[in-house]
């Protein structure tokens, strides 16, 4: 009965909260999905039917999926981009260019029926392009058959065939999967390695594998007695198999992916949770002594940073979450993780937690990471960093100051692009990664000095509350933020990720019980300042940005505010001036600091 209740709260949230947002809607999926596994050649067969609704507004004529495997052929446009981009990624660089016909990858599709009748269809590249017999008119739905054959690529960009520490099988983006089609259209970017957008949707996949074989991922297995493996109640007596093959037969309610990976040699662990969430690790049992140890003081730490996310972003909807050895580093996945396991304690725990956040800022809050990955990757470092810090009990005063150094770096070195800049389209990759995940943490770190720490913690929650199972936007976090701060924030959002302004304030100078204060940096901010005094003493005053229309809450005196426009502000206190310092939290992040106090 629980299992009915769960299924169904998370398969109504997003219905119910359309009806209280009127001009709100998405489409939905619903995925039956079977395929044949053989192992020796790294190949599959499969069958999907797709339960399409459109709940837009529009009448469609034509639909798109993804083939992401058909990206790992030499000379598409992932093995190109990759060759001639100036900093490739290591893990790619030129490999895609020497795969064998056996290495490739591709998902090469057989039939394709809308409602009972073949249809037109053309495969571009990691896009298949229909041509729809009948129109999906508003409100209306269409069932798509499909039979496919496939090859699992060579291990080199998250999914494929035995990583470089053995796993056989991590299939990642391993099924034909629909486009996402919403207030924007259609988004069906060519696949080179960035990131992904899906439709909500349920998924019933079912997975014919050698028996020797055990598979961690997304979903809840229905019928564990017949596959053992570690699943089974211990209690009960395993359906001994009949064949060389077992058939796993899982349902993710409410997912916009699913992931599996798949080994022999794995081990399994569950560890049950007081708040009634599983746990399962997946890792290989011939790992070295040192890297099997970790993964056993991995399992409670995992359960700590469950209930840190949940508790401070918005509860974990679902029962059960697997951390599996696989992929080529670590990504996220519905209900689970692909992460590499050979690594120190400190590093697989640090690659958990990055990715378990995950969970709440790319599957439960699922913005476009592809044209806004700073808010998927930038906001789940912002919230790993502090879970980290808490874990590991390290009291360290700014977690995020990594991602200050590394934004300092790129402007050193001139390369910045517009937060706003589409994944696919940073001119280099070091500028996408400082981007994403620098600027994307700064932009949360920065807004505790705008509007204070506690209102953008309960920013997050409200964040999380009005738009988890939605695909929020830019405008939806700073709403979320203005509307718990009262604060006007418009202008941070402009500055920060549609610009490449940059933050440069300084103390002028001081003297007769007066202060200067200069900007030189394009980006406005409000400014805290201390006054250090020659009796001993100090006072810290805080100067709202104009534009802002209030000011955080402070303990710090309230000067007049300063508009964006002036580029000098001065004010007078009551002693003889010490020392006059700007920012001394240190959270603004100011590219010329050392003018920041004279």
């Amino acid at each position: 009965m629980k299992k009915i209740i769960l299924f169904l709260f998370i398969s109504t949230y997003s219905s119910i909260y359309c009806q209280q947002t009127s001009n709100y809607w998405q489409q939905h999926v619903d995925y039956t999905m079977d395929i044949d596994v053989d192992v020796t050649k790294f190949q599959y067969k499969g069958t999907q039917k797709l339960v399409y609704t459109n709940n837009s507004p529009d009448e469609l004529t034509h639909v798109y999926y993804h083939l992401y495997f058909n990206a790992f052929q030499p000379n598409s446009q992932m093995d190109i981009r990759s060759r001639n981009i100036q900093d490739p990624d290591g893990r790619v660089t030129d490999r895609i260019s020497k795969l064998k016909p056996e290495e490739i990858g591709y998902i090469k599709i057989a039939s394709l029926k809308q409602d009972g009748k073949s249809v037109q269809f053309e495969v571009v590249g990691t896009i298949l392009e229909v041509t729809l017999n009948t129109p999906i008119k508003s409100g209306e739905r269409s069932i798509f058959d499909m039979t496919y054959d496939a090859q699992v690529p060579k291990q080199i960009r998250r999914s494929g065939q035995t990583n470089k520490e053995g796993v056989v099988l991590s299939m990642a983006q391993w099924y034909p999967k629909m486009a996402e089609y919403d207030f924007e259209g259609w988004h069906t970017p060519p696949y080179i390695a960035r990131e992904f957008h899906g439709v909500w949707g349920d998924f019933d996949v079912t997975i014919h594998i050698d028996k020797n074989f055990t598979i961690g991922g997304t979903g809840y297995l229905q019928n564990p007695q017949e596959i053992g493996h570690g699943y089974e109640d211990k209690s009960r007596k395993i359906k001994k198999s009949t064949g060389e093959k077992l058939s796993w037969h899982f349902k993710a309610p409410n997912v916009h992916d699913f992931m599996w990976a798949a080994d022999p040699n794995y081990s399994h662990d569950i560890l049950k949770t007081a708040n009634g969430i599983d746990l399962h690790f997946f890792y290989k049992n011939n790992l070295e002594e040192k890297y099997l140890k970790n993964w056993k003081d991995l399992q409670p730490k995992t359960a700590q940073l469950m209930r840190f996310f949940s508790e401070n972003i918005g509860q974990y909807p679902y029962k059960q979450y697997s951390v599996i050895q696989g992929g080529d580093g670590g990504m996220e996945y519905a209900m689970s993780t692909l992460i590499t396991g050979k690594r120190s304690f400190n590093s697989l725990l640090g690659v958990t937690s990055h990715e378990m956040a995950h969970t709440w800022f790319q599957f439960l809050l699922a913005s476009n990471e592809s044209k806004h990955p700073w808010m998927d990757e930038g906001f789940t470092s912002y919230i790993s960093n502090i879970a980290m810090n808490k874990v590991l009990d390290r009291k360290i005063k700014n977690p995020h100051q990594g991602a200050y150094n590394r934004y300092y770096k790129m402007i050193s070195y001139r390369k910045e692009e517009p937060l706003s800049t589409h994944a696919d389209r940073y001119h280099l990759n070091s500028s996408y990664s400082t981007a994403s995940y620098s600027m994307g943490a700064i932009f949360l770190s920065q807004l505790e000095y705008i509007i204070g720490k506690e209102n953008v913690e309960k920013g997050l929650k409200k964040y999380f509350n009005d738009f988890s199972f939605k695909h929020p936007t830019p405008n939806d976090i700073k709403r979320s933020m203005e509307k718990v701060s009262g604060i006007h924030l418009d202008w941070y959002l402009n500055e920060w990720t549609q610009t490449t302004h940059t933050i440069d304030y300084s103390v002028r100078g001081f003297g007769n019980k007066k202060i200067i204060l200069q900007r030189h940096g394009k980006m406005p901010m409000p400014i805290d300042v201390r006054v250090s005094y020659k009796d001993g003493t100090s006072e810290d005053f805080n100067i709202p940005l104009q534009m802002m229309r209030g000011n955080k809450p402070t303990k710090a005196t309230i000067l007049k505010d300063w508009s964006w426009a002036h580029p000098i502000y001065k004010f007078e206190v009551l002693k003889e001036i010490k020392s006059v310092e700007i920012d001394p939290s240190k959270l603004m992040a100011d590219i010329y600091p050392s003018d920041n106090k004279k």
